[in-house]
């Protein structure tokens, strides 16, 4: 047996959640990892090669994460920004992010994604949206490749700068030409459209306040002609709405249709104010929702409609959105914090624990078009998270799964990606992480002029 094949066997956990279609929760489960994918999942399972004991642990699988912008990592807890609605918001970090490079987007993607490993997230998209001083996606793409998750990069742009009517300066925007240029050109050098990629990017100009309709238009006909995902900000809160019926007449529903961004291949970030003819159309078109909790809190945008959403047929996933919005990174906080806020909205029987977890897995694989992922099931691919149930936050729990969400543990024990530890023993395995956060702590002090 090859090196590639090698048998992992995670064994006797107190329950292995498939998420399968019969979405079975296996008490005393096993699972069986051969090369990157499952070889079984049940009870009583054999191997010859390594055994990982899960004795007292809930087995998931790995969390998905569909809307970031990790280069944020390097701007938590701005002040000035820490009390702003999303337009002021940006107004005092675009200058900042103005000031960073390839060193600072590198260091910031690889600070996000450990951060993400450690709770429970195997696999995440990132919207990148601005590319000062020579920082390109593929600094990003580099990071997630030394860090080991699977990653979903997306080219972002922004082509309309104040001067033209548009939020960011115009020091940050692009002309709309090299943008498609540069869509082509990383698409071609990173997007593997094969089952278990570890890379697939896809293209996002990043909102309808800082793109024309022309970009939305060429954007989309370029990613169907290369078979890649689309991606953007849309419905994000009030003001989003008034900028779209004031400069283009129509609601932001109206706006994605009309210019080709509805579709299987298509996920919106936020769609905090979705209207139900809106929430109807992205039914209808299978597109998909990542929906931001902590973030829409954090700007007081809202609670979007997700119990509508889901009830009308709308796939929605989670995202974490960018670390100067949320300002944490922690896709299990998120889970929990979409179920409180749909709680809140519409009462407490408004979405179980286990709802929100399908959301924060199979929700964000079917979103991001990863039918290979998402699910513990024969054949997937082996991106799983084993979560430890013996410390203090989970003590006296009766219903472990449901204790993931209500009480706790936050930070997962183990996680496998492509069948690959990735944090064992709740530490991260393939990156120096004190040295890699003593980096940051030291490229933030100079942006903040320290």
């Amino acid at each position: 047996m090859g090196l590639g094949m090698t048998e992992i066997l995670i064994r006797g956990a107190a329950v292995v959640v498939t998420m399968d279609a019969a979405r079975r929760e296996i008490a005393g489960g096993d699972v069986l990892i051969r090369g990157g994918v499952i070889a079984a999942v049940g009870q009583g399972l054999q191997t010859t090669g390594r055994v990982v004991e899960a004795a007292g642990c809930v087995v998931t699988p790995g969390l998905v994460n569909t809307h970031h912008h990790l280069y944020q990592t390097l701007t938590r807890a701005v002040p000035g920004g820490q009390d702003a609605l999303l337009f002021g918001w940006l107004k005092t970090l675009y200058p900042i992010w103005g000031r960073f490079g390839p060193e600072e987007m590198f260091v910031s993607a690889q600070i996000g994604l450990a951060e993400l490993a450690l709770s429970g997230c195997t696999l995440t998209s990132d919207h990148l949206y601005l590319y000062p001083n020579g920082a390109r996606l593929d600094d990003t793409i580099a990071a997630a490749a030394e860090v080991g998750l699977r990653f979903h990069p997306t080219r972002g742009a922004m082509s309309i700068g104040e001067s033209a009517g548009g939020l960011p300066p115009d020091s940050l925007v692009e002309r709309e030409a090299a943008i498609l240029e540069d869509c082509l050109r990383v698409v071609d050098a990173f997007h593997d459209p094969d089952e278990g990629a570890m890379v697939r990017v896809g293209l996002a100009p990043c909102s309808p306040f800082s793109v024309s309709r022309d970009l939305m238009r060429e954007a989309a006909l370029l990613a169907r002609d290369k078979g890649v995902m689309l991606h953007t900000h849309l419905a994000e809160n009030d003001e989003d709405i008034a900028y779209s019926l004031a400069q283009f007449g129509c609601r932001p529903g109206q706006y994605a249709e009309d210019l080709g961004w509805t579709g299987a291949d298509v996920w919106h970030a936020h769609c905090v104010k979705l209207d139900g003819a809106e929430m109807d159309l992205f039914a209808r078109s299978g597109t998909g929702v990542a929906h931001c909790p902590c973030s829409n809190c954090r700007l007081g945008s809202g609670i979007a409609p997700v119990r509508q959403m889901r009830d009308r047929g709308v796939k929605v996933a989670l995202g974490v959105d960018g670390s100067a919005s949320n300002d944490a990174g922690n896709l299990l906080a998120e889970a929990r914090q979409a179920m409180l806020l749909q709680r809140v909205a519409n009462g407490a029987d408004a979405m179980s624990v286990r709802e929100a977890l399908e959301i924060a897995t199979r929700g964000g694989a079917q979103v991001l078009g990863r039918p290979d992922c998402g699910s513990l099931e024969p054949g997937k691919r082996a991106d799983l998270a084993i979560w430890d149930l013996r410390g203090i936050e989970a003590a006296g729990a009766w219903d472990p799964v449901a204790a993931l969400l209500l009480c706790g543990p936050t930070r997962v024990r183990d996680l496998f990606v492509e069948g690959r530890l990735v944090v064992q023993g709740g530490q991260i395995t393939t990156i120096d992480l004190p040295l890699v956060i003593e980096r940051q702590n030291r490229l933030a002090a100079r942006l903040a002029g320290l």
